[in-house]
């Protein structure tokens, strides 16, 4: 069974920077595509950036240039580097993979239960 584990999320004042991981664990046989999502209150879920197997990233507009996403040396974990954060960030930061398993050869999405992040001074 595959699992995503997101942490680091937690209360910082705007303009500071904080580090979101995600564990994968599980029957992992690849990890096609990696990414991570946001919903804040009353809002509908979208994406933050979304990074192939090639490594590129894209970044929504709102994000770019303040966030990084990465891949740790240990492929099955996946970082989300905030700075100058703001109030507008607030909102529970969810991490997506593709991932192909033993049971799954031709892979499927998977989600993480999210992690908090409150920006306010």
């Amino acid at each position: 069974q595959v699992q995503l584990v997101e942490s680091g999320g937690g209360m910082v004042q705007p303009g500071e920077s904080l580090r979101l991981s995600c564990v994968v664990s599980g029957s992992i046989l690849s990890i096609a595509a990696m990414a991570w999502y946001r919903q804040a209150p009353g809002k509908e879920r979208e994406l933050v950036g979304d990074m192939a197997a090639g490594g590129r990233v894209n970044y929504a507009d709102s994000v770019k240039g303040r966030f990084t996403i990465s891949r740790g040396d240990a492929r099955n974990i996946m970082f989300l580097q905030m700075r100058d954060l703001k109030p507008e960030d607030t909102a529970v930061y969810y991490c997506n993979a593709f991932i192909a398993t033993t049971e799954n050869f031709g892979g499927a999405p998977y989600w993480g239960e999210g992690t908090l992040v409150t920006v306010s001074s």
